[in-house]
């Protein structure tokens, strides 16, 4: 069983990006009514997408 750890909040830098406004449009339709902000919507998927990037080059080089 994992232990119990306090998580603490990561130390953050404002980045001004310029986003498509049909990308703003879909995101924002797509966090309507859920407990999401824009930004943790992007922040997430740029995770996801690195992780992505990753598994990718592991499997190319395993």
């Amino acid at each position: 069983m994992r232990k119990f750890k306090i998580p603490e909040i990561p130390k953050t830098t404002n980045k001004c990006i310029r986003f498509p406004n049909d990308v703003i449009d879909e995101v924002e339709a797509t966090i309507v009514g859920k407990d999401c902000t824009f930004s943790a919507f992007v922040i997430e998927a740029v995770r996801v997408a690195l992780e992505n990037l990753k598994e990718d080059e592991q499997q190319e080089n395993g």
